[in-house]
């Protein structure tokens, strides 16, 4: 059993009909996910993707299917909405793969969200793979392999890199989490590292971060007081001029704050492995069996 999909997951597609919905939706069903519904306003009735029916409204969804998590493939205007849809209709684990969500949305969305029961990934992210099991997320499911490492990273394209280095040879992953890069965001490094040091079928835990904001050094002290698995770590943007933002709206240097050198020192510190370039992490991790 790895953490937050797997064998029990009944997966609702907000968006399912589509470009980007109805094409995901065909790859986590090949991979063998449990999709049971779609969502779409005035397109009840309907069915996408095959034989997944499709409602209106997420509640209909939940009440006829029994839904539990949900994955969002909706433009940014229209977004937040569609999580808090989820999140009111009683939606356990929400997964947002849109970006572009202005920030001022987001922060009200969050502090809403933290009155529910809902957990959110994303938005701005990849989703979650458990190899073998379930696939909820935009991620290339073939490159993934059952195994004991469990990923948690900020950059979806650094986490394809790392993935396919440990399966070249060939170390499985129990699971891989894309938190996403947006500066707000649901589930953060130390809710993720929390998890896998709980769960069983992970041993050991690969990070991956990049410069701005503090959730890199949030996750060396939770290593530091809380974490009895190994954890190597590589931090992206160690280039990066002060001031620019690179590639994920919350990856920018402001103020002296939140630079790849602060947060290496600080894993570092932390015990955390700290590897110089992504395939590196490959290298220790095998080091660490």
């Amino acid at each position: 059993m790895s953490i937050l999909v797997g064998s029990d997951t009944r997966l609702l597609v907000q968006g399912i009909t589509g470009s980007q919905g109805a094409f995901h939706a065909q790859q986590m069903i090949q991979y063998g996910t449990n999709v049971v519904a779609g969502a779409v306003p005035g397109r009840g009735g309907q069915w996408a993707v095959g034989n997944t029916p499709v409602f209106d409204t997420v509640l209909e969804a939940v009440t006829t299917t029994d839904a539990n998590t949900s994955i969002i493939f909706v433009p940014a205007a229209f977004a937040v909405d569609a999580l808090l849809e989820a999140a009111d209709a009683g939606i356990e684990l929400i997964i947002c793969i849109t970006e572009n969500i202005p920030a001022l949305d987001m922060a009200r969305a969050r502090a809403y969200l933290d009155t529910t029961d809902s957990v959110l990934i994303g938005p701005n992210c990849p989703g979650v793979i458990s190899p073998g099991t379930a696939k909820v997320g935009i991620m290339a499911g073939h490159i993934h392999i059952p195994g004991n490492v469990g990923i948690v990273s900020r950059s979806g394209t650094l986490t394809y890199e790392v993935v396919y280095a440990l399966t070249a040879r060939g170390i499985g992953q129990s699971a891989a989490v894309g938190i996403g890069g947006d500066p707000i965001k649901g589930l953060n490094f130390v809710d993720v590292l929390q998890m896998f040091e709980q769960d069983s079928a992970t041993e050991q835990v690969v990070l991956i971060g990049e410069i701005g904001g503090a959730d890199e050094q949030m996750a060396a002290e939770f290593i530091k007081t809380e974490m009895s698995k190994s954890v190597t770590a590589f931090i992206a943007g160690q280039t990066a001029p002060p001031g620019k933002r690179m590639g994920h709206a919350g990856a920018i240097i402001s103020g002296g704050e939140g630079t790849a050198a602060e947060k290496i020192e600080a894993l570092q510190s932390a015990g955390a492995i700290i590897a110089r370039y992504p395939e590196e992490i490959a290298e220790l991790a095998v080091q660490t069996i």
